[in-house]
């Protein structure tokens, strides 16, 4: 007669140090790499905010003409107005209509269930927190909202370093220029360098965006990242 017997609890104990030996080893080798891939994620998604923002700084849509200009001057404005909290500027992806656009050239929100690509494209857009379209915007939204504060890169000591939030001024006010005006018009250069910091907002409801961000929302987080960026005449 054969009696079946199970593992010893020293043999048992030895399995589990050579698994433990085996995966600390795993570890070692993938974990670099998956800090990499994820890395690798939120430089795409940095990157997206960042061009999403230059694109709309300088682009004017219907009903932006009765209050700018030109492009550069729309960016001009934003600048100083993104760290006003009632101004507050809003970066975010929803899904909207492509047969059925509005005046601005977006798109319409896509509220139901369809296909991407087919039914709805996820499009980026940049609003400030007063727009009219904000709303419905956010019944569709897609990913996190994101907030944007701007400030000048002024000259100083041969170097760019932040100016004062909510101004632009001659960035080389020694070089002898001088603007003719006030406002846009008074500003001597062809280029406004300025930086941008980026926030993620905690939650994406109307209700939230409209009442909780305010000037103390943000005043002593950092930014998830920072871009230099500039806009030119």
């Amino acid at each position: 007669m054969r009696t079946n017997r199970g593992f010893t609890l020293m043999e048992t104990v030895i399995a589990i140090g050579v698994l433990a030996v085996l995966l600390t080893a795993f570890l070692a080798v993938f974990a670099p790499a998956a800090q990499g891939i994820r890395k690798a994620i939120s430089v795409q998604e940095a990157d997206r905010l960042a061009y999403t923002l230059e694109r709309e700084l300088v682009t004017l849509r219907s009903g932006d003409s009765d209050d700018y200009k030109t492009g550069f001057e729309k960016a001009y404005e934003w600048i100083i107005d993104s760290n006003d909290s009632s101004k507050a500027l809003l970066i975010y992806q929803y899904r909207g209509d492509p047969n059925s656009l509005r005046s601005d050239g977006t798109m319409e929100p896509y509220t139901g269930n369809g296909v991407a690509g087919q039914d709805f494209i996820v499009q980026p857009v940049v609003r400030p927190k007063d727009s009219t379209e904000l709303e419905d915007d956010l019944k569709a939204i897609e990913g996190r909202v994101y907030t944007v504060q701007m400030t000048q890169l002024v000259f100083n000591g041969g170097q760019l370093a932040k100016g004062t939030a909510g101004e632009i001024v001659d960035p080389t006010p020694g070089d002898g220029d001088s603007g003719g005006g006030s406002g846009v018009d008074g500003y001597p250069e062809a280029v406004i360098a300025f930086a941008a910091e980026f926030y993620a907002v905690p939650n994406s409801s109307y209700s939230y965006i409209t009442t909780k961000i305010n000037a103390a929302t943000f005043a002593n987080a950092k930014p998830i990242f920072t871009r230099n960026l500039a806009v030119r005449r």
